[in-house]
């Protein structure tokens, strides 16, 4: 199940993990992306910390994490074609994943259904 936030990030958990990206909305409203900063491996991130930026020919967007968690990998393949994001924003395009999380912040995020009536709230 993913889990979106407000600033248009997604959170995919699986088992102890959770994957994190930018979602389809956010790459559309980006165009076409140039550039992907990641974190470091290792790092360790709470809710609302600057994970990344993705770059795109219109402007610069700070990603921030939507959970807490300790970086144990990131996509390379993001940062060696960043157009992957655009082509496939929340599937092979995820920014980095995550242990340690705490599912317990999830119950802060919006499940699909939130979200999409957000982005119906946010067109007007």
């Amino acid at each position: 199940m993913k889990y979106f936030t407000k600033d248009h990030e997604w959170v995919r958990v699986d088992g102890d993990e959770a994957y994190v990206g930018i979602t389809e909305y956010a790459a559309k409203e980006l165009g076409d992306i140039t550039y992907v900063e990641l974190p470091r491996e290792g790092s360790d991130l709470i809710v609302g910390d600057t994970l990344g930026v993705v770059e795109s020919v219109k402007a610069a967007s700070d990603v921030y994490s939507p959970i807490s968690g300790t970086v144990i990998a990131v996509n390379k393949h993001a940062e060696d074609d960043p157009s992957i994001i655009n082509q496939s924003p929340e599937e092979k395009g995820w920014l980095c994943k995550l242990d340690n999380i705490d599912l317990i912040e999830m119950d802060d995020l919006m499940d699909d259904k939130d979200y999409a009536k957000y982005l119906k709230e946010i067109a007007h």
